[in-house]
């Protein structure tokens, strides 16, 4: 990758056609350099070399209309550059985030992080700006650079320590519940855009009303979720959490619950949909916080047990939140699917968890074939509790409710999850699906999957 070429005193015009033209000719690369395995000069020598690579894609074109050849050449750029980025970061991961958060004394949600190594070791993640830059493009048109989040926060969860240091930061409450927690305490009541939370004797129920799209997933939605959940947590009085679908406005369910129709879709190939804080942030933050408990500034963690209450249907991302789940009721009419292979990405942690719940067999009709598993089949037992008419829901709930506020749950669902998915199964699998996840959203099957979507405006 060469240099970028200095600017003369003059601004030259140029049009669309002469900066197809200029970079159709590959330029000859730049090596890279030898890594010494000392941060200091290591870190140097990764900052001048991305900039080098900077200056190239900062001369082409926008993605969106480079030719042929300059898209070989964007790729090549980003070949090197990552290539160098995870030889660093085998390295150095460790004390990148000791850096970052004072030795691993301060706590960093994984989107602070990417922002303080962005700061404090320049080239090794984007930027705010240019992640801002990303932010308004659709999918297709974006740079990739989410890529480059995912191989850094890859490396910091393959670290035994800075990756459980990650995990534990993420199951701090978040300002925004600490903010609304008088509130809630005092009025039992807690409107979150998307989600409406209401306490009921024991239980907080976290109703999900995201009612244009069919209870979607977007970047708003899990925010919302994340909050209600901590609410649930932080609160005292609640023994139970309960996550039900609202009352949908769609002239195709106008007046019946649904679960959830999964990731919105149409977002994701908008580029609305955060990496950071949607893909990777909602298996680490509040679906982690369902399974693992919050955990206080003195390092106490609260649990509670948790109950699905599914109508109509639960797609992609809503079966991945009931494996989570301590006790799942189904509406006899409803049914659970996990369409995300066949869209091109990854349903989260569902590869992790889905075996265990119903064998390997079923697991890879599910989640390779497509396979939907109506709540009547057989089948749906591995994955529900109960399946009753859709009119017997609510009192359904309540005898869950009832049946797990009694003391001794807490201590027991804690054994069961720690037999389940122990912190380190946990991590090491966050590890690999943080990078895979990253480079699956930007392959060739899913961006026009996603362009089909967004054309008719779907979910999934």
């Amino acid at each position: 990758m060469p240099p970028r070429p200095a600017c003369g005193g003059g601004r030259e015009r140029v049009t669309t056609t002469d900066a197809v033209a200029r970079h159709d000719a590959s330029p000859a690369p730049v090596a890279a350099p030898v890594l010494t395995g000392v941060l200091e000069p290591d870190a140097e020598a990764l900052r001048r070399f991305i900039e080098i690579g900077e200056g190239v894609l900062a001369d082409l074109p926008p993605r969106a209309v480079r030719s042929a050849q300059q898209q070989q050449t964007a790729a090549d750029v980003h070949r090197r550059c990552r290539r160098l980025r995870t030889e660093f970061l085998a390295r150095h991961a460790e004390a990148v985030h000791a850096e970052c958060t004072d030795g691993g004394t301060t706590p960093a949600r994984a989107a602070e992080l990417v922002v303080l190594a962005a700061e404090r070791f320049p080239g090794l993640v984007p930027t705010t700006e240019q992640m801002a830059s990303e932010g308004v493009l659709e999918q297709p048109a974006k740079e990739g650079r989410e890529i480059d989040q995912g191989l850094f926060l890859g490396a910091i969860l393959s670290s035994p320590s800075a990756g459980r240091h990650l995990i534990e930061s993420m199951q701090r409450p978040t300002a925004r519940a600490e903010r609304a927690l008088a509130g809630f305490r005092r009025t039992g009541r807690a409107e979150l855009g998307s989600i409406v939370l209401e306490r009921r004797g024991q239980a907080a129920y976290l109703e999900v009303r995201n009612l244009p799209c069919l209870n979607a997933e977007d970047n708003a939605l899990i925010g919302d979720m994340e909050t209600a959940v901590d609410l649930t947590l932080l609160d005292d009085t609640v023994r139970v959490g309960v996550i039900r679908g609202g009352v949908m406005t769609h002239p195709r369910y106008r007046g019946r619950r649904v679960f959830s129709a999964g990731i919105n879709l149409k977002d994701l190939h908008g580029g609305r949909i955060s990496y950071v804080d949607f893909l990777l942030g909602r298996e680490i933050g509040y679906l982690n916080k369902i399974v693992r408990g919050l955990r206080h500034a003195d390092g106490a963690v609260t649990a509670k047990p948790w109950i699905g209450a599914v109508d109509s249907f639960a797609i992609g991302g809503g079966t991945q939140i009931l494996l989570v789940l301590d006790m799942v009721i189904a509406a006899a009419d409803s049914f659970l699917s996990l369409p995300a292979a066949d869209e091109g990405i990854i349903p989260g942690l569902a590869n992790l968890r889905l075996t265990r719940a119903v064998g390997s067999r079923i697991a890879r009709q599910v989640i390779l074939g497509g396979r939907r598993i109506a709540a009547t089949e057989p089948d749906a037992r591995l994955l529900v509790d109960r399946v009753v008419d859709p009119d017997a829901m609510d009192d359904a709930v309540a005898e869950a409710v009832e049946a797990l506020a009694k003391p001794a749950v807490v201590a027991n669902r804690h054994m069961l999850n720690l037999a389940e998915e122990p912190l380190e199964v946990f991590r090491e699998y966050l590890a690999e699906f943080a990078i895979a996840q990253a480079e699956r959203i930007y392959e060739p099957d899913v961006m026009a999957k996603l362009a089909a979507f967004g054309s008719r405006g779907g979910t999934g």
